[in-house]
């Protein structure tokens, strides 16, 4: 990974961690694909290596990101979806070509149609959003308990009470700031 550029927040479940591409969106957002090379990167880390992206693609893909976040969002607290946001989706899953493949350790690796088609990778986060927003996965969409991040992410937890899209990050930096407020609420003499 380019070091000038903020880590990515990976996660289990396709389609939520390409939302996680754009963080912090009620506060100081964090764009983690600014340039088309950035989103060759996030596609490689996910399985979905392709050898080039244009400006187009790479606008296509914050447009399936951004129609992921709000589909997500309004399923997670039982909204209507947002009919553009699910013409976005429907439309990325159908361009794409990519096949799922079984490879020798039993795992499923996507194989797409050419080595640049950014559109094939782009309709695999599509129909995994898909599945998760039709609720056909063991799971629950949930939205973030941080007032600056309120991402949706998918609980696979076994109880589906996680309250944070990452525990390492938001759910630390509230842990942090709890802690910190208590400490301000009860000073304690030095002796």
């Amino acid at each position: 990974m380019r070091a000038a550029f903020p880590d990515f927040r990976l996660g289990k479940v396709l389609a939520t961690s390409f939302t996680g591409t754009l963080s912090e969106r009620h506060g100081n957002a964090v764009e983690r694909i600014p340039t088309p090379h950035r989103l060759i990167d996030w596609l490689a880390v996910n399985g979905l290596a392709v050898d080039s992206c244009t400006t187009a693609q790479l606008d296509l893909a914050r447009e399936l990101r951004e129609s992921i976040h709000a589909a997500a969002t309004a399923a997670a607290i039982q909204n209507a979806l947002p009919a553009s946001a699910v013409q976005v989706i429907n439309d990325c899953s159908a361009q794409g070509r990519a096949a799922a493949i079984l490879t020798p350790e039993g795992k499923r690796r996507w194989r797409l149609s050419s080595a640049s088609c950014v559109e094939d990778a782009l309709s695999v986060i599509a129909a995994d959003a898909i599945s998760i927003i039709a609720g056909e996965r063991d799971g629950k969409l949930a939205l973030c308990a941080s007032p600056t991040c309120q991402a949706a992410f998918f609980d696979t937890s076994q109880s589906r009470t996680r309250k944070w899209c990452d525990m390492n990050t938001c759910g630390n930096r509230q842990k942090k700031a709890r802690f910190n407020a208590n400490q301000c609420k009860d000073p304690r003499p030095v002796e």
